[in-house]
């Protein structure tokens, strides 16, 4: 008998193709399917490891392969290419918006090693055949809690999912940092993180048709960043802004523009982060180290793309 989370054939049927593959050297995969379905429950229910209903093989599996798939950027590959097949048939809607919410870290969160991970080796390590996996070599980590993206609050320790999410609440990049962090500080990652292939040829989407964001990303580091690149944006003026604006006269230029219309779609990414905080092991940490939990929040948007 299968889970809520498990993929149906007509997910699978999309996902399939874009799993890597065994060069033949490093024994054989336990079935993709199988393995899958295990994360996706773990990450939908956030039982211990330990715990996986025997159908999806042994825990130990299971764990390491989302553990290296974290590592490896697996996950952001698989996102990346279902993204890109939606845009191919104009499935993605580029009015986004950016914002960014805070997660609590269970304490099973706390206590990874210091040292960082030993590098995985990207087509071989797991005999894995991919051009651009979208990952990193050597995941981040090993600087203490700040490096693994836990941050001390008042209320405990924090990490903070910072995010952009298309006109139909999807999630397009993800950035995670300490829970203390400021939103406007990760808002050009989060725009950078953007880049949804092309299925044919030419390069990368990157930039979209306009970004709505509320006061928090107010300033002007992010205002020029957007008129550099010829974004339109809807965010609006803090009271202390513009208040310093109108007390300089002249030297304080016009106010900027806002579409009060545009800004009222803003609620798809709250919407989108309410969808990923259906996941028990996003909306509560459980992950000792920083790439996988960035891998567990990432698998999470992959479901949430293949179930739209």
């Amino acid at each position: 008998m299968g889970s809520r989370s498990d993929l149906t054939d007509a997910q699978w049927e999309r996902l399939e193709p874009l799993l890597p593959v065994s060069n033949g050297r490093c024994g054989r995969w336990r079935d993709h399917r199988q393995v899958v379905n295990g994360v996706l429950y773990r990450i939908r229910t956030g039982v211990q490891w330990r715990d996986l209903p025997e159908r999806y093989g042994p825990w130990k599996t299971v764990h390491e392969r989302h553990r290296r798939w974290s590592a490896d950027g697996t996950w952001e590959m698989l996102l990346r290419r279902i993204q890109a097949e939606a845009d191919a048939v104009g499935e993605i809607d580029w009015d986004i918006s950016v914002d960014s919410t805070s997660v609590r870290a269970h304490h099973h969160a706390a206590g990874a090693r210091q040292a960082p991970p030993p590098a995985l080796k990207r087509g071989s390590a797991d005999g894995q055949n991919r051009s651009d996996p979208g990952g990193t070599d050597r995941p981040a980590g090993g600087g203490g809690a700040g490096g693994e993206a836990l941050g001390r609050s008042r209320g405990g320790l924090t990490t903070k999912i910072h995010l952009s999410a298309d006109g139909r609440c999807r999630v397009l990049s993800l950035v995670i940092t300490p829970g203390q962090c400021a939103d406007c500080t990760q808002f050009e990652p989060v725009m950078d993180g953007i880049r949804v292939p092309r299925l044919t040829c030419g390069r990368p989407r990157t930039r979209p048709d306009s970004v709505s964001a509320d006061k928090g990303y107010s300033n002007r580091r992010t205002r020029r960043y957007l008129r550099r690149r010829g974004i339109r944006h809807v965010i609006p003026e803090k009271a202390d802004q513009a208040a310093g604006r109108v007390r300089r006269g002249r030297a304080g230029g016009r106010p900027p523009g806002f579409d009060r219309e545009r800004y009222k779609k803003r609620n798809t990414v709250e919407r989108a982060i309410n969808k990923l905080k259906t996941f028990r092991t996003v909306a509560t940490r459980f992950d000792k180290r920083g790439f996988v939990y960035l891998g567990t929040v990432t698998a999470a948007a992959l479901a949430i793309w293949l179930r739209s």
